[in-house]
């Protein structure tokens, strides 16, 4: 191989150097000439025939080893206009299997093929193509206007004569326009590329290719200004950006990466389309059998339109920052009207005659006392306070406890406190296996724990939340980046499925827009943290001081569950943004971790309100919802029609149901040991077959068929359908179960006799109706990681809102308003009972 390179000589010639462009000819004359003496050498002499030829007329010539023939073109070309030439070849009877070899000599670039052409598929198949058409790139120049030539040599071995055609036509619609669509056709052995340029004020452009037909398969490729182009299957992804397509492709291109200015847009068919979900052809019989590909020919279209500019940007980020700030400053209002409310209720009753137990923190002697005051759903009569505070007959184990063992401060050591720690009496009430099996219980039977234990106990909920998020989310952001970074270098597009009619880029992110839309969640959760510190903050001054309503009134308040959920949806919103970088199959768990803590969490809470003492520990909660983040890997990358997969999981759903419902069902007072089905058997034939008895806990057994039915439904779902999205599965499972416990928590309240307050019902009602309108939007599908990147594309819409946001981005700003909104209501939906002694609170 011989490398020449153009430099100044340190020793100057008199006459100056040689022009660069000069040395490629002198070696190609020489290689030729070279060539020609070595052939008649050995084989003896060979006729070399050149021609003058002309534009726009068809040779139909024979060539055969003892000939070749050189056709000579000249055209004259100018520095502000572009002139292109197209090659058509078509071989009409091949009679010998050696192809005939083209060479395209020019200015500072050399093009060779042969015909057939032979383009390889998958497993090395051979598809040969005998009617051929590339077009020839224009060198530059630098004068104002020059004559270049440039040569078609066309040889071959055979020494049977073989038919060809030949005929060079210029390119005439090879510049395009801005907004302006231009049609073409394009095959694997006629690819065609496009040159544009951008206008002056114009930064960022977006290409699209669209077409009618989803096959054949196809590539579209933004190169830089330079020779040769890379239009064929076998090299379209050496250099630029490229990506697959069938009906849509679209590629947003910056001015920054492109020093000239300009770009060629390139479109390749490819040989065939298992790139773009199609069929397989069959194996070839042979290794070196040729396959027909049949007619590959595709009709697209093309058309560059302006992408948008600096101040969308601006627009788009104040939208969204504006739109979350405005929940802080609704909250800061609402905060003080609340505050304005509590000083006029605090004027009304200076009079301690007029004031109620829980403001006083005493409980009245008798019912007179004080006498009766409103109940207006937060408050209660005295005479329910004094008669609770005084019978221990129907008060489903309530202890009378004295004001100064309940209200002992925050400030005494806990080192001898234990989880398991409460109050002991002689009476059968004090026992938790009896109090617990109570046909009906109350809040007071299930919070008889120390207080300062449970709040240590799920304090640790929050700090183990925490540390999660921080080892988790570190490496997820250094493999995002790792993954722009591989885009950004190969330049390969299917890599990443984003929405690439609405991928809006900033400096290296390829989809800001993804990202920025999921600030929501972090504002919010910062936001929710707040609020549950303003409560915490303002309970602990309350149990300082000994507050009656704060200890023995109400749902027991522990805020580490809170703390958890907010942290979890700040953790959230990060971790989208993360997946939302490169979104793919490989990272989807990324975008879904955090959903499954989120809604197991909301569980937890749901359960905690009136289970408090039996509530399950961070740690063993935390270990679930790590075996359901690990079937989630597991199922997006086994579980694409793996029947044995499904099998097992939908064993494993089915037992862990029944396992739970047993738990619920019996307070957790039962023991899985090797005696466990023997008990099984005997309840079956002492409740069932020896005396049919309905069950013992009735509200219990109806959530848990309810739940059961549920759970079921969706096992032979997944059993049967085998879903591809198996992590949307999974969180549909884990959403279905939220929803089904928090509507059983609402009716069993309202049957109860309990009322929801105004705030909390605004919230509801609220929540409900954003949560329509973003899953309205989460099922428009955008993109799906589950089909090919080519296939993907054909879902990509255009933007919706600000010509900055699709509707992913809106299903991003709704759902985290709604989560937002869910929490209020876990947070508010209890706020009645503050005044409301807990045995009389029912559990359900």
């Amino acid at each position: 191989m011989m490398v020449w390179s153009c430099r100044k000589s340190r020793h100057k010639s008199s006459h100056g150097p040689a022009p660069c462009w000069i040395r490629p000819l002198l070696v190609a004359w020489l290689c030729l000439c070279v060539t020609h003496i070595c052939s008649g050498a050995v084989g003896g002499s060979k006729n070399v025939i050149q021609k003058e030829a002309e534009f726009d007329i068809t040779y139909n010539d024979t060539v055969t080893s003892e000939n070749q023939t050189i056709y000579a073109f000249n055209h004259t070309v100018s520095r502000n206009k572009v002139s292109l030439h197209r090659h058509t070849f078509i071989i009409r009877n091949l009679v010998s299997e050696s192809p005939i070899l083209f060479v395209v000599r020019q200015k500072q670039a050399v093009l060779s093929f042969q015909i057939p052409l032979i383009l390889r598929g998958l497993y090395q198949r051979k598809y040969p193509y005998n009617h051929v058409a590339r077009t020839l790139c224009q060198p530059p120049t630098r004068a104002a206007s020059e004559t270049q030539y440039f040569f078609v040599d066309v040889s071959t071995l055979s020494t049977q004569g073989t038919n060809y055609q030949l005929r060079v036509s210029r390119v005439e619609s090879f510049t395009l326009q801005t907004d302006k669509k231009f049609s073409f056709t394009a095959s694997p052995s006629e690819p065609q590329y496009f040159k544009y340029v951008f206008p002056d004020g114009m930064d960022t452009v977006i290409v699209k290719v669209n077409s009618d037909m989803i096959f054949p398969c196809s590539v579209m490729s933004i190169q830089d200004i330079q020779c040769p182009v890379y239009d064929l299957d076998n090299n379209v992804a050496f250099i630029g950006m490229y990506q697959t397509m069938t009906k849509k492709g679209a590629i947003t291109v910056q001015r920054k990466d492109f020093p000239s200015n300009s770009f060629y847009v390139v479109v390749v068919v490819k040989t065939e389309d298992e790139a773009c979900g199609g069929p397989l052809r069959f194996y070839p019989l042979r290794p070196d059998e040729l396959i027909d590909a049949g007619n590959r020919s595709k009709v697209l279209d093309v058309m560059v339109s302006p992408a948008i500019n600096s101040e969308v940007y601006g627009m788009g980020m104040l939208f969204c920052l504006g739109i979350f700030l405005s929940f802080y400053l609704l909250t800061f209002l609402v905060a003080c009207l609340e505050n304005k409310r509590m000083s006029k209720k605090r004027e009304v009753f200076q009079n301690p005659a007029d004031m109620s137990p829980a403001e006083t923190g005493k409980i009245p002697a008798s019912p007179n006392e004080y006498g009766s005051f409103a109940d207006n759903g937060s408050t209660l009569s005295s005479e329910a306070i004094t008669d609770s505070a005084t019978s221990t007959d129907n008060n489903y184990g309530y202890m009378e406890r004295s004001l100064e063992s309940v209200g002992r401060t925050r400030l005494e050591s806990l080192s001898s406190v234990e989880e398991d720690d409460y109050d002991t009496l002689d009476d059968i009430n004090s026992d938790k296996n009896i109090v617990r099996t109570k046909k009906y219980l109350c809040v007071s039977d299930l919070a008889r724990k120390d207080k300062r234990v449970l709040s240590k106990k799920y304090q640790i909920y929050f700090w183990n939340i925490a540390t999660i998020a921080v080892f988790y989310a570190l490496p997820v952001i250094q493999l995002v980046i790792t993954y722009q970074t591989v885009v950004n270098v190969t330049g390969n597009q299917d890599i990443c499925y984003y929405n690439f009619l609405c991928a809006h880029p900033l400096g290296a992110l390829s989809a800001f827009n993804n990202i920025l839309s999921n600030v929501g969640y972090v504002m919010l959760g910062l936001l929710f943290l707040l609020i549950v510190l303003k409560r915490d903050i303002v309970h602990n001054r309350a149990v300082v001081r000994n507050n009656l309503n704060s200890l023995e009134y109400g749902i027991p308040k522990h805020f580490g569950l809170f703390y958890a959920m907010g942290t979890a949806l700040m953790m959230e919103g990060l971790l989208s943004a993360c997946y939302h970088v490169c979104p793919n199959y490989t990272n989807f768990q990324f975008d879904t971790s955090f959903m499954y803590m989120i809604a197991g969490l909301c569980m937890l809470k749901l359960y905690q309100k009136r289970h408090p003492d039996i509530n399950a520990s961070a740690y063993t909660a935390y270990a679930c919802l790590a075996a359901v983040i690990f079937f989630s890997v597991l199922g997006v990358v086994f579980g694409r029609e793996n029947t044995a997969f499904w099998v097992i999981f939908s064993v494993i759903h089915i037992l862990a149901t029944l396992l739970l419902s047993t738990q619920l069902y019996y307070m957790g007072r039962w023991r899985l040991d090797s005696g466990v089905l023997r008990r099984v058997v005997y309840i079956i034939y002492t409740d069932c077959i020896r005396q049919c008895s309905g069950p013992m806990y009735v509200d219990r057994m109806v959530l848990l068929v309810m739940g059961n039915i549920v759970n079921w439904s969706l096992a032979a779902y997944g059993l049967i359908e085998r879903p591809n999205d198996f992590a949307s599965y999974l969180l549909a499972i884990a959403i279905c179960n939220l929803l089904l416990y928090f509507a059983f928590y609402i009716i069993m309240k309202l049957r109860s006799g309990e009322r929801i307050q105004c705030l909390a019902l605004v919230c509801i009602l609220f929540t409900a109706v954003v949560w329509g309108f973003a899953l309205y939007f989460f099922f428009q599908g955008l993109s799906t990681w589950q089909k090919t990147p080519a296939e993907s594309r054909e879902h990509n819409r255009d933007c919706i809102l600000l010509s900055f946001f699709d509707d992913h981005d809106i299903w991003h700003f709704l759902s985290s308003i709604a989560m937002f909104g869910s929490f209020l209501v876990l947070l508010t939906m209890d706020d009645d009972l503050d005044t409301t002694q807990r045995d009389k609170i029912y559990v359900f």
